[in-house]
């Protein structure tokens, strides 16, 4: 599609209005909290309604709408009210402060932040989600550091970098599979250049986090800690090692923390009731949030605004460098206006594989280009499903996490380097 740089730049002005409102609002406040999130995508929202021309009102409405109501949008839905239910009534039945107890029993505080970046790299490597680690993780995280007096977004940021770890390597994982089908190429050879670009970024993490003590407190470990209070998380890890899908996993934790709770007295029907109300009232931003996200997107969409930036971008293609260069920026800048690294993916996939195969980028290392670029971007912007679900457990800003995030940051520094000085090197490449 020939799209005009005047059409394509008014197509994608709805998002620089959300950042505006959004971020430069929340800085020029001095107060993240200032600035409701749910309040820049509405003002977003009827500024890109506002300004899309040559259809009826009820027309735009309902492109709009159609962008909410998307499969992949309500299915984040369901997650955010199963993961809100399963949150509050785990926390209701005793199972973040029995959790809480055990690991301070066990794990000396000095280990505990690599630890627990280890442990959610380990889990998103073994079940393919980002969100799913969050979800397992962030409650239990949370309760650390009110029990350690240390700052919640800084450790719940720890979680966030490591389920990002598993989001780009997986095998499982949806990134990983749009990557590699998109581009043609085997997953074991893109986990290998894939591998070779991040694992820098994630022992550099690794020992920022060894050598961090989490503990600014005086910690209080109980000796009669009841450590059946804490098998929801157990079981919900467990599950999701096992491969279950991410609702199965939640309503399975959901019906162990009732079973606990009703056995042990914390749990009545009526009290049942009211932390599943709860947790489900603790999610309506989040749902509000993902929903203008899925139409406003889908605006500019349909504006133009999507192609206009893949134009752009791959107008002055002149090398390998500037054309992987192209392929990296094409999916982060479509990561930013999609706020779906798999989205991202599929979107841009296509043209990457052109722009790949005529200037001799390999298979392998434009999909290694597009999962890094892709959950670099979805893992610092606060807008992100992940954010999101790990902001709303924690009851932070993604605005505070954002500053935390080492390892997202770093995948993002080392796309870059591997760019610029062409590493890993490979045996063969595809000719021009």
């Amino acid at each position: 599609m020939n799209i005009s740089h005047k059409r394509g730049l008014l197509s994608l002005s709805p998002i620089m209005v959300l950042l505006v409102v959004y971020l430069a609002g929340s800085l020029l406040a001095g107060d993240f909290y200032r600035i409701p999130i749910g309040v820049a995508f509405i003002t977003a929202a009827i500024y890109a309604i506002a300004i899309t021309r040559g259809k009826s009102l009820s027309e735009r409405i309902e492109t709009f709408s159609q962008g909410a109501a998307n499969s992949n949008i309500m299915y984040m839905v369901w997650i955010f009210v199963l993961a809100g239910v399963f949150a509050e009534s785990a926390k209701q039945m005793g199972a973040v402060d029995a959790t809480v107890q055990l690991t301070l029993r066990f794990v000396p505080d000095a280990f505990l932040p690599a630890g627990i970046f280890v442990a959610a790299c380990f889990i998103s490597m073994s079940v393919g989600t980002s969100v799913g680690t969050i979800v397992a993780l962030t409650p239990v995280v949370t309760g650390l550091a009110e029990q350690m007096g240390c700052d919640t977004a800084w450790a719940v940021a720890i979680v966030v970098g490591g389920a990002f770890f598993g989001d780009n390597l997986s095998f499982i994982s949806d990134t990983t599979i749009a990557a590699t089908q998109s581009q043609g190429c085997r997953m074991r050879d893109k986990f290998r250049t894939n591998l070779m670009i991040v694992l820098p970024a994630a022992i550099a993490t690794l020992a920022i986090y060894l050598f961090t003590d989490m503990s600014e407190g005086v910690m209080v470990v109980e000796k009669s800690a009841e450590w059946f209070r804490a098998l929801p998380y157990v079981v919900v890890i467990i599950c999701a090692l096992a491969g279950i899908n991410v609702l199965g996993v939640l309503m399975i934790g959901i019906i162990i923390t009732n079973i606990i709770g009703f056995a042990c007295g914390s749990f009545d029907t009526i009290s049942a009731f009211a932390a599943a109300g709860d947790g489900m009232r603790s999610m309506l931003e989040l749902i509000l949030v993902t929903l203008l996200a899925g139409g406003l997107m889908n605006v500019v969409k349909c504006g133009g605004g999507f192609d206009y930036l893949i134009s752009l971008l791959t107008r002055h293609i002149g090398g390998r460098r500037t054309a992987e260069a192209s392929i990296a920026t094409l999916t982060a800048l479509t990561n930013l206006c999609t706020a779906n690294n798999t989205i991202a993916i599929l979107t841009a996939g296509p043209i990457a594989r052109d722009i790949a195969t005529q200037f001799g980028v390999s298979p392998r290392r434009s999909a290694s280009l597009m999962d890094t670029a892709s959950c670099f971007v979805q893992g610092v912007i606060p807008y992100g499903a992940q954010l999101l679900m790990a902001s709303g457990l924690a009851e932070v800003s993604p605005l505070q996490i954002i500053p935390h995030l080492y390892y997202p940051v770093g995948i993002g520094i080392m796309v870059v380097l591997a760019i610029i000085f062409q590493f890993p090197r490979e045996k063969q490449t595809l000719k021009s």
